[in-house]
């Protein structure tokens, strides 16, 4: 077994109707004037909003409010939220939202909090943070785990560079106010595509050429298959509050540090893929997800196939004899069956994309940050690889 840490200090305030105790929360904490960051309209339209500024209003907690938060957040929009935490001597931030939201939030936290150095940085990893404006969450969208992880991912318009900022403990929210009906009103491309994201949160951290822990193991597969069992209730019904919240709580275990105990850390390799994706063509992250990882899966499985045919026999109950690779094979495409029976893309073509070979060319040289660095532990990905696995993906073969 190899050596870990485990830290979640968010507290978790689960159920219906437990975001009208936000106001309580925050009179506690003693905190006098709170940022409430939020993204579109909708948090408007819900009522949603005003639930929050009523609470507020009751518990006698001043507060100034940050909307227009896009998927793939902005530096932008973080640099406001800065100057706005600076000028109104915010103490406290709240993100009613998803994790676009959630990450906007830790940022803004981040650079109100170190003014020393521009924020960015922080994402460059040149610098690291010091400290942090404590921050809470009233989740509108489960997918990113954000609630309850040391991990933020901004967009700077400036190149369309997506960067994940270093980790520190500083920025975990102090809470997490999780009520699955908030939820009831997404879209349902976007309730799926946070599904492949909570998926791949912990599938990240299972594919590791390593020998793991058989507890971890045992909880990432249960979760796996928690996942993919109410995803395809969700397609059919949405307003299933059990599925909802089996899906919430998926989606903050899957990326809290529990399923990577004993694991090393994970691969990463899909998301640093998908990052690049996501910053140059602004594709929605768990779909781009989808549309790159049997493309990787594929390309690497042949380093450990008893680690994918392990995948295939406990999450998808596939028979597995002495042909390792065969088995493993089979659960990649089982798992491509099932982001097909969501409608998630298995290719770039379905995400919407046709890339030339110069794209490809671009998108792989940068998510090598120009040719210097890997990516990935199941295999070390050089350039070449990246470019590889990209020419795969945009192929569509999955349909084949």
């Amino acid at each position: 077994m190899r050596n870990f840490e485990y830290y979640t200090p968010t507290r978790i305030i689960f159920g219906k109707d437990t975001h009208y105790q936000i106001g309580d929360l925050l009179k506690q904490g003693n905190y006098k004037k709170v940022l409430i960051h939020y993204g579109s309209g909708s948090i408007v339209r819900s009522g949603l909003l005003k639930e929050i500024t009523d609470s507020l209003d009751t518990a006698g907690v001043s507060y100034v409010t940050l909307g227009g938060v896009v998927p793939n957040p902005r530096l932008s929009k973080v640099y406001e939220g800065i100057r706005l935490c600076r000028e109104e001597q915010v103490d406290f931030i709240l993100a009613a939202g998803g994790g676009s939201v959630i990450d906007s939030s830790k940022a803004i936290g981040y650079g109100a909090a170190n003014l020393w150095t521009d924020v960015w940085n922080f994402f460059l990893k040149k610098k690291t943070p010091t400290d942090c404006l404590p921050i809470g969450v009233i989740l509108t969208i489960a997918a990113s785990g954000s609630e309850m992880s040391s991990s933020a991912v901004i967009t700077n318009e400036d190149g369309w560079l997506k960067r994940g900022c270093v980790k520190t403990d500083l920025c975990r929210p102090k809470f997490a106010i999780l009520n699955p009906r908030l939820t009831y009103t997404l879209p349902q491309y976007q309730t799926e595509s946070g599904c492949v994201d909570i998926l791949m949160h912990t599938m990240e951290r299972y594919f590791v050429n390593l020998e793991t822990m058989e507890v971890t193991d045992s909880i990432s597969e249960s979760l796996m298959q928690t996942v993919i069992y109410n995803a395809r209730i969700l397609m059919n019904e949405p307003g299933n509050y059990n599925a909802r919240a089996e899906i919430m709580w998926a989606g903050s275990l899957s990326h809290n540090g529990l399923t990577g105990c004993g694991t090393g850390g994970g691969d990463w390799a899909c998301h640093q893929l998908e990052h690049e994706l996501g910053g140059q063509y602004d594709v929605t992250h768990g779909a781009g997800l989808s549309a790159l990882w049997g493309s990787w899966a594929r390309y690497v499985y042949k380093e450990n196939p008893e680690r994918f045919a392990q995948f295939a026999t406990n999450v998808f109950h596939i028979p597995c004899g002495l042909d390792f690779e065969k088995t493993a094979l089979q659960g990649i495409q089982a798992m491509e069956d099932f982001f097909r029976s969501i409608q998630m893309p298995t290719s770039l073509h379905q995400l919407g994309l046709d890339l030339t070979d110069s794209q490809i060319h671009d998108l792989a040289f940068r998510c090598s940050f120009e040719d210097t660095r890997t990516i990935g532990v199941f295999m070390q990905l050089n350039m070449k690889d990246m470019e590889k696995i990209y020419h795969m993906a945009n192929a569509d073969h999955t349909n084949a």
